[in-house]
């Protein structure tokens, strides 16, 4: 997944974060737009990874012979995927778009088919988001490409009462950012869309 780490720093100093000293100038604050396009689904790349069902689709060749290939597959334990013909292709930590090109080369490169075209799509919901801390059913939400913070927070049964709604933590990848979940109630326009792997963790109050 792709967050660009100036932007996070920039959320960290600015209006969706709390606890920091300096503010950045209203040039450098990132748009909620920017924010959205950085998280919607047909923008993000995804690396695949073991257990993903992917969806194959095989096209340019003759109709009968992309039956034998169109189907569901997952990434094994190993990261490959096993594919018919020319056997297991690695798959784990490429892009839909890498894998694409390593099938499409290795039915050309063993003589299978000529110009074949592969198509590999991921099902988001084989994506969670992992929702933690001071809520009443911590659990791991289903991805949509809708979900932002406190449509996760409410999936996961909402803050206990013991919850500091000031201080929720947002994992994506190496970077963590604070959330005011209490700036976004009063101004909803302010959410964070969520990407797939992100995880969620509420903290408790001091209080």
């Amino acid at each position: 997944m792709i967050f660009r780490v100036s932007t996070l720093a920039l959320l960290a100093a600015g209006i969706l974060f709390s606890g920091c000293a300096t503010k950045p100038t209203p040039q450098d604050m990132p748009t909620l737009a920017q924010l959205q396009n950085q998280s919607d689904s047909s923008t993000m790349v995804i690396h695949l990874r073991e257990g993903d069902s992917i969806e194959v689709r095989l096209g340019g060749v003759p109709r009968e012979e992309i039956e034998q290939v169109t189907g569901t597959y997952t990434v094994d334990t190993q990261g490959f995927v096993n594919m018919p013909s020319i056997g297991r292709i690695k798959a784990a930590d490429l892009t839909q778009q890498d894998l694409q090109a390593a099938i499409e080369k290795s039915y050309r490169d063993k003589g299978v088919y000529s110009n074949p075209t592969v198509t590999v799509a991921v099902p988001m919901t084989t994506r969670f988001v992992n929702v933690g801390g001071e809520v009443r059913l911590p659990q791991r939400v289903p991805y949509t490409s809708d979900l932002t913070v406190l449509a996760a927070v409410t999936a996961a049964g909402g803050f206990t009462e013991y919850a500091s709604q000031s201080r929720v933590r947002l994992y994506r990848g190496m970077e963590t950012v604070t959330v005011n979940m209490r700036r976004i109630r009063k101004d909803p326009g302010n959410d964070i869309p969520l990407q797939p792997g992100d995880s969620i963790e509420v903290m408790r109050s001091f209080f």
